[in-house]
Formats: structure tokens, sequence, C-alpha cells
């Protein structure tokens, strides 16, 4: 080899540069791979990486899954649908999700020594009890030799029961219970209160509802849970609470105790529309207000108005309890008058207008010529010719202690309410409906009484009566309706009231019977709200002609207040209605 040619091969070495074929010695000899053949399929392979065989016939030969379980079992709730994370917990997992796939991989044995790469659900029959997942993972068949391979793993669901959901199929297995009453003659308030739950699903944690004659009882598995629906129901109703505990049993060893806890619910007896009177002491400390006042509203506090100067106050529970005192008349007392003049004033608060008003008890119409001249709150929306619901204090007398501290020189003969719309009682339909809660009738109490069929049937006719005033009262108060969840009714076509027949069956969103002879529901319901008979026992008019056409200028419930049901948003309407 000469000098220049050297030269130029070590420059194109220091520069990275290839090295041409021409330059490189003929005589000297090429470097070349030693192959060796695969002892199964005969393809020549690496012979330095002292392998035998080839990396197919490796994943055909070596299974590197041996000793992960094939098959395993999964617990499932059908109550509450949940599955059993072990060793005790129970989780909620929709099927093909995340959790679901976690809660499978975590049952299974053997997983650890090898690489999990992908997971992956295989669509299987829902009804089959049965959940397929492909794996691919990764793993070292010999030394330094790495392969991956894919497998299926199958499930079986087997069905059973939580703890939580075996408490509450048995008795007196509860460790809290939140007990509401009121003492009222009717339970329009607790109508009410369902709605106000049912919108704010605060009932979500209960293991039990009954109902008793004076109110409801809820019982809970754990004491926070009773303690989250003090709080609720101190947000939205007047309340007081009290708190007892009884002492079910104790380790003597270490001194570990379980208490049952009661919380006794008491709502103020003063509900929508009541004639009150207040204490001198309390009117003086709102501002001087009229002793006899109007329940306008009730919420967290009683909202009281002084129908002859539009005069308002709030009284909150803690000061009703410190000095409680009775209503003069609830709604059960009102009588019906006839508007036969009206005159606006140039007083103004919100929605109401002061005026005076000349008006004549229906009863008197056609025998005498009593009218009675009256201020009221209700000047923006009464006519002459309306009909107006009122209380009649000429030559009453009530047997009431702060009734006689009034100067009765100053008490008006008339105080009225509300504004009547006439109704009838055949061809009744709405185009909206209520969700009700599933409860329980309290037998022990009922047997304790003794009633009688007759005596039930009284009951649950009184029941029905007022559910149809909480409804009546709901069409006519727009800002009541905004506070609850309206729903449109099952198959209505007309965007108005809908007219069913007398024999159409209640539809529920589960399967449920409904046996309100005995006071028992199963599942939670959707009533028509047309079930309910009528209050009027006097067999007022209802508005509604025999073609069913509505007269008067009854409430409509719009549609844009009203709410669909999800579970009735499917293809098979055909299958439900049958």
């Amino acid at each position: 080899m000469s000098y220049q040619s050297a030269f130029g091969i070590t420059a194109a070495a220091i520069s990275g540069g290839a090295v041409p074929l021409s330059s490189r010695n003929e005589q000297e000899p090429l470097q070349t791979i030693a192959t060796v053949l695969c002892c199964n399929c005969g393809v020549p392979i690496d012979g330095t990486s002292g392998l035998s065989m080839c990396y197919d016939c490796i994943k055909l030969s070596v299974d590197i899954t041996e000793g992960i379980q094939r098959e395993s079992s999964l617990n499932f709730c059908r109550n509450c649908e949940r599955f059993l994370r072990p060793p005790n917990q129970w989780v909620s997992a929709q099927l093909e999700s995340r959790e679901l796939l976690a809660l499978c991989l975590k049952r299974l044995k053997g997983l650890a020594k090898v690489r999990l790469v992908d997971a992956s659900f295989i669509w299987t029959e829902p009804h089959s009890r049965r959940i397929k997942v492909k794996l691919t993972v990764q793993g070292e068949a010999f030394a330094n030799t790495i392969i991956q391979q894919s497998f299926e793993v199958e499930f079986v669901v087997i069905a059973t029961q939580c703890p939580d959901c075996a408490k509450s199929f048995t008795a007196n297995t509860w460790r809290a219970t939140v007990q509401i009453r009121q003492k009222v003659p009717h339970k329009r308030t607790f109508f009410y209160l369902e709605q106000l739950i049912l919108k704010h699903n605060a009932h979500r944690d209960t293991i039990s509802i009954q109902e008793t004659k004076d109110g409801l009882d809820f019982f809970y598995s754990q004491k926070n849970h009773a303690a989250k629906m003090i709080d609720f129901l101190a947000a939205v109703a007047p309340i007081r609470t009290k708190k007892s505990e009884e002492l079910i049993s104790m380790d003597t060893h270490t001194s570990v105790r379980s208490y049952k806890f009661t919380y006794s619910v008491e709502l103020v007896p003063v509900c929508k529309d009541d004639l009150v009177c207040l204490p001198k002491k309390i009117a003086r400390a709102s501002g001087n207000i009229a002793q006899l006042t109007l329940c306008n509203r009730v919420g967290n506090s009683v909202h009281l108005l002084d129908p002859q100067t539009l005069g308002t106050m709030d009284l909150q529970p803690a000061a009703y309890w410190r000095q409680p005192f009775s209503t003069l008349a609830t709604t059960l007392n009102l009588t019906e008058f006839v508007v036969l003049d009206i005159e606006l004033t140039n007083l103004k608060k919100g929605k109401m207008s002061l005026a005076d008003a000349t008006v004549a008890r229906s009863s008197d119409m056609g025998r005498n010529d009593s009218t009675y001249y009256v201020r009221t709150h209700l000047g923006g929306i009464l006519h002459p010719g309306d009909t107006v619901l009122g209380y009649f204090l000429s030559n009453v007398n009530f047997n009431h202690e702060l009734w006689d501290t009034l100067d009765q020189s100053k008490v008006p003969d008339v105080v009225l309410v509300k504004k009547s719309y006439p109704r009838k009682k055949k061809n009744k339909g709405r185009s909206w409906r209520l969700k009700r809660m599933a409860k329980e009738y309290n037998e022990m109490e009922d047997s304790g009484n003794s009633m009688s069929s007759k005596q039930r049937q009284i009951e649950q006719d009184r029941v029905e009566r007022d559910y149809e005033l909480f409804l009546q009262e709901l069409e006519e108060d727009p800002e009541l309706r905004s506070t609850i969840n309206l729903y449109k009714q099952a198959n209505s076509q007309n965007p108005g009231r809908q007219i069913l027949p007398k024999d159409s069956k209640m539809e529920g969103i589960e399967a449920g019977d409904v046996d309100m002879g005995d006071h028992k529901m199963a599942g939670v319901e959707n009533m028509d709200v047309d079930r309910a008979k009528d209050s009027d026992e006097d067999g007022a008019d209802d508005g509604v002609s025999d073609d069913g056409s509505y007269e008067g200028s009854l409430p409509e419930v719009g549609l844009d207040e009203l709410l669909d049901e999800i579970d009735e948003l499917t293809l098979e309407d055909g299958y439900h209605e049958e």
C-alpha cells in the first residue's frame, strides 16, 4: 500500500467518512455472523444468543401465563347493585367500567409475576351472569428472552346480599331514627316536605321510612346519616330537635358501648293561610306589627302578613318555641265570599296590592243583603264577581287566651285569605304528577289503637282529601311550585289538561303493589295526581263542563315547569303499557 493511499484512509477515518471498498485489502477476510437452525421449525436464527428455538416457537411452546387464574367469581348484591371488594368493602361499579375492570384484576392470583400490557372486556349477555376479560401480558421465558401472550379470564357473578341490605330487611337493626311530628289536623305540610326531600334526594341513606298517624319516621344505619337529615330539615322547615340515646350492649372488658339514637323533630304548628294571633311581646319586637296576622309562607321560618297594612315579619323557630302559641283558625274554617266591589289604594308591596273590598257570604246570596267592607292584600287579583275564601270573624268567639287580649273594636269582620276557583268533581285530570316516597304504615301503632275498618276508611278519605287540597295549592301558587319537581303526565298528548277515564290505572317507576287500604306502598311510585278524591264535601263545582272543557280562570301549570321522567324515555312504550 502506497503512502498516499494510507494517508487517504486515515483522513477518511478521522473525518468520520466510510472507507471505500477499493481501498480495502482484497486479501483481508470478511467477518460473517454465525447462524443455527431452529430445532423445531428449521428457521435460521442468530447463534450468538444461545437459543435453540426461534421466537415464534418459544411463544408456542412456553406458557408464561401458567399459574394465573382463568376462572374467578364476583359477589354482587342485587338490591343495592354493588360488588364486593375483599375483605368487606362494597363498591358501586357499572358494567364494562374502569372500576369493575380494576376489581376483576385484583381478584386474579398470580398476576404479579408478569407485566400487564393491556386489559379489556369481551361482550357477554347481561343476563348470563358472566364477565369475560381479555388480558395481554409480557414475561421472561428464558434468560434475556421476553415474550408477549394474550389469554381470557371468565368471572362468574354470584348474587348475594350485602350486610347493609340484610339489615334493611331485618327488623330493629337501625342505629338512628328521625321522628318528624306536627300537631295539626291535616297532612298538607308532610306532603310538601315529602316533595322537598325527593327533590334534594335527602332520603338516599335511609334503610326504612315508616308512616305514622302524626308524621313520618326515618331509620338509618349510621348516626351521621341521621344528623345530615336533621341539618336538611332545619334548612327547609321551622323545627326544634330533641336527642335521646338508648344503651343496647356493652363489652365489660373493653368498655365499648353500642347505642341507638332517636331524634325527635317537631314542626311549628303554623301552616300556610292560617289565622294567627301573636303575643304582644312578639308583635312589639317585630316592628309593632298587628297581633292579628295571616301566615303567608312557611320556610325555615314562619312568614306572617298583616292584611290591613301589608306589614310582614319573619318568626324564627327559636323565638316561637320560647313563647309557643296555637293558631286561631286553620284552612278548615274558611268561608266563601263573593266580591261585590273593589277599590285599589296606592299602597303596593311586591305582588300584593292593598285594596278596599265589599264582599258578601255566598250562603247569604238571595237570603239577605248583609255585606261587609274589608281591607285586603288581594287587590291585584280580585275583581267584582270573583269568589274568595276568608275567615268570618263577625260575632265569633275563639276559645283562645290571646284572642281575649285583642281590642275587639279593631278586629275586622272578615279577613280575606285567597282567591277561590270553581271546581267540579267529574272529569278531573291534570297534565302533571308528583313522585311519591315508598312508605310503610306503622302496623304496631295501628293495632294498638284497634281501629275498625270504617275508621280506617275515614282516615284514608281524610288523607286523600288533604292531598287533593295540596295539589290545588300547587296549581294556584307558582312560587310554591318552583320549590318542588313536577313531572309530565304519562301518555299526555294535549299540552293542556288531560282528562283521564275513571278506571285508568296508576303508572309507577317500578313494578310495585299499592294497597292504600292498609297504607302500604312497595317501590318508589309516580302516583297520578288525579287519583285523589275531591276535597269538597258539599258538591262544589270544579269548573269543568260535561264535554271536558274548563270554565272560569282556573290556574294552569305550564309545560316549561314540568320535567320529563328519565325512566320513561325508552323505545319500548308498548311494553310498559302492557
